[in-house]
């Protein structure tokens, strides 16, 4: 754990290379296995203001053993930020797999997925990289078809998830504009050719068999909510696209062994850490959850186990006091009256704005310490969290937390020219039935369920925690900012840590291990 840019992704990359090499066993196993970062930092990391490779979701990598050597892994994934890929801030970028892409497809294959120049497609805000970028972009598009081929991906297989991707940037250019005759909305005559683009790659053969008139009106009835559908498309899209990655990465890291046989686990937990930026949305609201209840996890194993021991033992012990986090949990994830709860609520009514809802949060929470109410012509709201105090901006939250794909457009999916596409929507096996169903609660609702499994396996499992800390803010190597680290000390509880630690007894042997001592 640390805050994001700390370091977890890079500990994890690590650890695994360590505990592979300790266990010289299957090679080609382990070789897999260590393929999987490249891959997964491709489709799931971005550059953001703190990070110039920001870990977009979160993941739990298990490894199986028997007798010292690894047989198997399982992958689990939490909370994609898919938003970024029709939205970034100033500063960030979208997910590095468009970049290496554009930067790694030679002139002919870029002609076969309808890819023109990247400085024309919205999504990616036409910012490029320099030449020397570019080129580094190449290299690591080179690492991304690698690590598909050493894990097991078929070669029409990764043709079609390149098409899909293509397809989701040109549909990112499709605009919309008021029919005259009738006050409908139709697709805009300038992003024709886009919508044509996408329609080869991602939906139907709209030219044939789904005019677009009838497509733009069964959208909606409004320019900005067809813009919406249409995001609502691309990231729909690309989640299933990661899903399906994780899962065929599932089936082909699984161990095939007899069931009888009892494996051990090492289990490794890189999630995204704490954020705070300038503008703070719906995605940082649920990181930072995440990092409020592994930090109530953290509290619980070191202090409160620990303290306890101290007393069952009974040895003379002076209580240390420690920053309990409960009541910020409690205020998110109480029922029914906790903010996420309300959020939901206010999903399911359709006249609920971004307003209505602020307006519930501060008439429920007056009063509330970890809460404050927005000031200024903002619509906000503040959560004072165990890292500080976090302002999060309002707007998009329920359109963000309903997460809807116009049914019609489901069909589209289903008979997408693409054959990836329209098995991800058809469920045709287990793999792509796992990818289908993701997504299909309110994404709160997801990331609540995926947390609550998670915490269950945390608390089972006997923890070793890495506390990763930023040295600096300015993402500058070799510079230790004391004041930057002194404030992450503190909030991650690590001094009282070192004081249970250095009062207490850190060495404790086992009775058999004592007495033959």
């Amino acid at each position: 754990s640390g805050e994001s840019g700390a370091g977890k992704t890079e500990s994890t990359k690590l650890l695994l290379q360590h505990i592979m090499n300790l266990c010289k066993g299957n090679s080609q196993l382990e070789q897999q296995i260590l393929q999987v970062n490249p891959l997964l930092e491709a489709f799931g990391n971005a550059q953001t203001v703190m990070n110039d490779n920001s870990s977009r979701f979160g993941k739990y990598i298990q490894l199986r053993f028997h007798k010292n050597t690894v047989q198997g892994a399982k992958l689990s994934e939490y909370l994609l930020e898919k938003s970024r890929v029709v939205q970034q801030d100033t500063g960030e970028r979208n997910f590095h797999i468009f970049y290496y892409m554009f930067a790694g497809l030679s002139s002919e294959e870029k002609e076969v997925y309808g890819l023109l120049d990247p400085s024309l497609y919205r999504y990616i805000s036409g910012r490029f990289g320099t030449q020397d970028v570019a080129e580094r972009w190449k290299h690591k598009y080179q690492e991304v078809c690698n690590a598909l081929d050493m894990v097991g991906f078929q070669e029409q297989e990764q043709v079609d998830m390149q098409a899909i991707l293509a397809g989701v940037l040109s549909l990112g250019n499709v605009t919309f504009e008021p029919e005259e005759r009738d006050g409908s909305v139709k697709v805009s005559e300038a992003s024709r050719g886009w919508l044509k683009a996408a329609a080869v790659n991602v939906l139907s053969q709209f030219g044939c068999s789904v005019p677009y008139s009838a497509w733009s009106s069964s959208v909606s009835c409004c320019c900005s909510l067809c813009a919406d559908a249409r995001d609502s498309i691309a990231k729909v899209a690309y989640g299933r696209v990661f899903g399906w990655i994780v899962c065929k990465i599932n089936e082909l890291l699984a161990e095939n062994v007899n069931p009888e046989v009892e494996l051990r686990e090492i289990g490794i937990l890189d999630i995204f850490g704490f954020e705070n930026f300038a503008v703070n949305r719906f995605e940082q609201l649920c990181i930072n959850l995440a990092n409020e209840q592994l930090q109530h996890f953290f509290n619980h194993h070191i202090f409160q186990l620990e303290q306890a021991a101290y007393k069952e033992e009974e040895l003379p012990w002076e209580t240390i006091t420690f920053n309990n986090n409960e009541p910020i949990l409690n205020l998110l994830l109480a029922k029914p009256l906790g903010l996420l709860s309300l959020l939901d609520e206010q999903s399911a009514f359709p006249q609920a704005t971004d307003k209505t809802f602020v307006d519930k949060l501060n008439s429920s929470f007056k009063g509330n310490l970890h809460f404050q109410p927005g000031r200024g012509c903002v619509l906000g709201f503040s959560i004072i969290h165990y890292a500080g105090k976090v302002q999060y901006t309002a707007g998009g939250f329920l359109e963000k937390n309903r997460d809807t794909l116009p049914a019609k457009i489901r069909g589209l999916f289903i008979n997408s020219v693409t054959p990836l596409l329209s098995v991800l929507f058809t469920g045709k096996s287990l793999c792509y039935d796992r990818a289908s169903q993701m997504n299909q609660g309110l994404p709160w609702q997801e990331l609540s369920h995926s947390l609550m499994v998670l915490m269950e396996r945390m608390y089972s499992a006997n923890p070793h925690f890495v506390r990763c800390i930023k040295p600096n803010s300015q993402k500058e190597p070799g510079v230790v900012d004391s004041q930057v680290v002194l404030l992450q000390l503190r909030y991650n509880g690590l001094l009282e840590t070192i004081r249970i630690r250095r009062d207490g007894f850190s060495w404790r042997p086992l009775f058999e291990e004592f007495a033959e001592r």
